[in-house]
């Protein structure tokens, strides 16, 4: 049979290393792997059919990285595997005498191996076997043979290139550090070979182009190459990226020829239905198929390079190639369009069952199956998802093509729960409503999800309404969620959340500002990791709620959380946070920060955007405005933002605001009509208006009462009490009781200190010039400094000291004790000390006494 080689041109082909193709694209990178790779004994190259094996050995080979002998053949399944490698060698160079090879199909003698092996190790270099195919020889005799040789001579360099793994012991020479492997992810073609190799056809497609193809074919180089040759033939290549699929003519007949016609009918059919499904375990394809052999199925297909590829490491879950995927899908359509559902539906089923929602619906909607789709995400209580997300998430984006004309009590929750995401409540509540006549038909045969999920859409829209209602709601809300399944509330941690942050901002809305304190704190702890939005709305509003209380340094807190949250997960600036730090800023009358964070709050509080937001910054505004002296513009502010979707407790401090604002110009009558409407008792924060309306009327004795029953009130926020201290000192200062006007403003000092209030003092400097001049302590409220001679001149301040050193001092000024200074400042009593330790050396003073004085010398307080 030797004899023949030499006169058979398709026997002579075996042993030659194929020519490069015209579009051959050179693989460095690759070839050294391989270059190293023969220094031990065995590479091993596999890969999907069209994977490039073949033509990066060949390429590897035309290089000529070793100057050794290189022997090439190509096997098939029917060779008779030792004649064709005693001839190899022969026509590599390597003297190997005349031996008689066992027939085809029989496995080599021990006399042929060992003589075999003794030729090789006579050679003075190593040579290199490469055997390409070795996937398509049967039985492992073969692979007994050539083991026999690797481990009886270490010249032998073995490169093994198939769609599988050979018959070998690999997992012996893995563990000695003796393979090499070059595997399908290795063989992908990266973005600069894939766009060498679209040159080589003449197509020049723009980055975003490039990369749909790459991700598109995931680098598998045939499919590239079949891919360029399409877009050759077209006058708009770019077009028709997004048109090539796996069906396309001529990748649909490549994967015919080399993948289906090879497996046997009943693998086919199991392929065909299993492609609907994008990952999946061998339990899911079992479940679609209903072959209980799925396992065994897939784990053969993979380790084949069938195009089937298992996800992670050592997981048992599997995808198709993109383009395989196609193929089969489109073929299932075609031959069997009813069966496509369901499928789709067998998947949902399993997916529900084992509480994956996202993948069940998607599965059901890819089965026009609305009506279940929307049912498993009720009833796995995933309803709120959709109220954080809207249409922008996973589930939201799932539901875009839901119809319109579809009656079933879920679809319509659903749609309703979308829309509220959205920012439309008044399709949320229409929806609602809607779901609700559509339940009076179901009585009760609608489960617990659905009874909580109609509850919770009830106690986000019930915002404004009357706050009776809202207790009547919140209560059979908390018990439908209290006795939901564990593991649902478990894969749903957000819906807990979710309710509690629904009733504080019912509760904020209706004016019940410390239920909804409460309600927003425990829900911003509840948040889970992934409903960041959420987390951001409960801050935001939280902000505000603290700032309107007094509390200023809690809501820079909250709002500068909002801020930095938002950011860290791209979500867009919350315009709330803004104006909160706009509101502590400005009533700490630093008015350079107020002006900074009002420029940034004004794009995002829009009158068309968030309620609270909008109201908020009008409110600043004004009081901005206000401080500014431009009283008129701060009217018109206030008269003209009335924002009726907003808290009530905002919309109140803009009326009250509005009525000082009227008093403070003379409009009395104008004022009082504007309170007239406030029930009595009235509140602290309207009685205190009322007083300062009671003062420009010249009733001073009933200002003086009102005001001093709201100062003297437990409970009152320090907004409210400082206002009614500086009344109490405005009056005393008119009846020229100057020690009453001193202690009240006193008193509304000591109340202001703590979290740094200062605009309300300034609003009222004016009236109390006279006081202000007559004791030092109030200087910091800006009132001329007592003059003290020319010889009086006083330090300078060589580093200015911050604005925590300042807090500080004023502590100091009041000479209160370190560990309350650390309790007003929210920090530790070693930082205090820091501080204490800096403004002395700032201000060159060696004891306390000293520093405040020489602060007071330089206006600092």
């Amino acid at each position: 049979m030797l004899e023949t080689f030499a006169d058979n041109a398709v026997l002579a082909s075996k042993f030659a290393v194929p020519a490069a193709p015209p579009f051959m694209v050179e693989r460095p990178a690759l070839c050294d792997r391989l270059t190293e790779g023969v220094r031990g004994p065995v590479t091993l190259v596999t890969g999907v059919a069209g994977g490039g094996k073949t033509q990066l050995l060949a390429s590897w080979v035309r290089g000529r990285p070793v100057d050794w002998p290189i022997a090439w053949i190509t096997v098939e399944s029917d060779d008779a595997f030792w004649v064709y490698l005693v001839e190899g060698l022969r026509r590599a160079g390597v003297p190997v005498p005349e031996l008689v090879p066992s027939a085809a199909g029989v496995g080599a003698g021990r006399a042929l191996l060992t003589r075999l092996a003794g030729v090789l190790a006579a050679q003075p270099t190593p040579v290199v076997l490469i055997l390409d195919g070795v996937s398509q020889l049967p039985g492992d005799r073969w692979a007994t043979g050539l083991e026999f040789l690797l481990e009886h001579t270490d010249n032998l360099r073995v490169v093994l290139a198939g769609r599988w793994d050979p018959p070998l012991p690999l997992h012996r020479y893995r563990l000695a550090g003796r393979l090499r492997e070059v595997r399908t992810a290795d063989l992908a073609f990266t973005e600069a070979e894939t766009t060498r190799l679209l040159d080589l056809h003449g197509v020049a497609l723009a980055e975003p182009r490039l990369r749909a193809l790459l991700a598109h074919t995931e680098g598998w180089a045939a499919g590239i190459r079949l891919c360029a040759c399409a877009l050759q033939a077209s006058d708009d290549a770019e077009s028709l990226i997004a048109t090539i699929t796996g069906d396309e003519s001529t990748i649909a007949e490549y994967f015919s020829a080399e993948v289906l016609r090879l497996q046997p009918p009943e693998v086919r059919r199991f392929l065909l239905e299993t492609s609907v499904l994008d990952t999946f375990t061998p339990e899911l394809a079992a479940a679609v198929t209903g072959r209980f052999d799925a396992s065994r199925l897939l784990s053969g297909l993979t380790r084949e390079n069938a195009f089937v590829q298992s996800v992670g490491e050592g997981a048992h879950v599997y995808r198709y190639h993109r383009l395989f995927a196609e193929l089969l899908q489109a073929q299932l359509a075609w031959a069997e369009p009813d069966r496509v559902a369901e499928l789709h539906q067998r998947a949902a089923a399993w997916l529900a069952e084992h509480g994956r929602v996202e993948e069940a619906v998607e599965h059901a909607v890819r089965a026009k199956d609305w009506s279940t789709a929307a049912t498993m995400v009720i009833e796995d209580y995933a309803v709120a998802r959709l109220v954080i997300e809207g249409s922008a998430g996973r589930l939201g984006r799932l539901f875009a093509g839901l119809p319109q004309h579809l009656a079933h009590p879920e679809t319509v929750v659903v749609r309703a729960a979308i829309a509220y995401g959205d920012g439309d409540r008044l399709r949320a509540a229409e929806q609602l409503a809607y779901a609700g006549k559509l339940l009076s038909l179901h009585g009760s045969a609608c489960g617990d999800g659905l009874t909580l999920a109609c509850f919770l859409m009830r106690v986000l829209l019930v915002r404004g309404a009357d706050p009776q209602r809202l207790d009547d709601l919140v209560p059979v809300a908390r018990t439908f969620l209290s006795v939901a399944p564990a593991d649902r509330l478990a894969r749903h941690p957000e819906l807990p959340a979710l309710l509690r942050a629904a009733e504080g901002m019912a509760h904020s809305d209706v004016g019940m500002v410390d239920r909804a304190m409460e309600a927003l704190t425990d829900a911003a702890s509840l948040t889970p990791a992934g409903s960041e939005s959420l987390r951001v709305d409960c801050l935001k509003h939280l902000a505000l709620l603290e700032a309107h209380r007094g509390r200023l340094g809690r809501a820079e807190t909250y709002a500068q959380q909002a801020l930095d949250l938002a950011a860290q997960c791209g979500l867009a600036g919350p315009g709330a946070a803004e104006a909160a730090l706009a509101w502590v800023a400005l009533e700490r009358y630093d008015v350079e920060a107020a002006d900074r964070h009002l420029r940034a709050a004004h794009p995002l509080c829009g009158a068309a955007g968030d309620p609270l937001a909008a109201a908020a910054y009008t409110l600043v505004k004004a009081r901005r405005l206000q401080t500014r002296g431009e009283q008129r513009a701060a009217l018109t502010t206030l008269a003209a933002g009335a924002v009726p979707e907003a808290p009530a407790w905002l919309r109140s401090a803009i009326v009250l605001g509005h009525c000082r604002l009227l008093i403070g110009s003379g409009q009395v009558s104008e004022a009082a009509a504007i309170l007239a409407p406030y029930p009595l008792p009235r509140p602290a924060e309207v009685a205190v208006v009322d007083a300062a309306l009671a003062h420009a009327r010249g009733d001073a004795i009933r200002a003086h009462e009102v005001a001093r029953t709201v100062a003297d009130a437990a409970r009152v926020p320090a907004p409210v009490a400082i206002e009614a201290w500086l009344l109490l000192a405005v009056l005393a200062a008119v009846a020229d009781d100057a020690g009453a006007a001193r202690e009240a403003l006193r008193r509304a000092v000591r109340v202001a200190a703590p979290d740094g209030h200062r605009r309300p003092m300034h609003l009222v400097r004016a009236q109390l010039r006279r006081v202000l001049r007559a004791d030092e302590q109030f200087h910091w409220l800006g009132a001329e400094p007592v003059a003290e001679g020319p010889a009086a001149a006083p330090p300078a301040v060589v580093e200015p000291l911050s604005r925590r050193e300042l807090d500080v001092l004023r502590g100091m000024a009041e000479m209160l004790p370190t560990e309350e200074i650390a309790a007003r400042m929210y920090v530790s009593v070693n930082t205090v000390k820091t501080h204490v330790r800096s403004i002395l050396r700032k201000l060159s003073a060696s004891r306390r006494n000293e520093a405040v004085r020489r602060a007071r010398q330089l206006n600092l307080i």
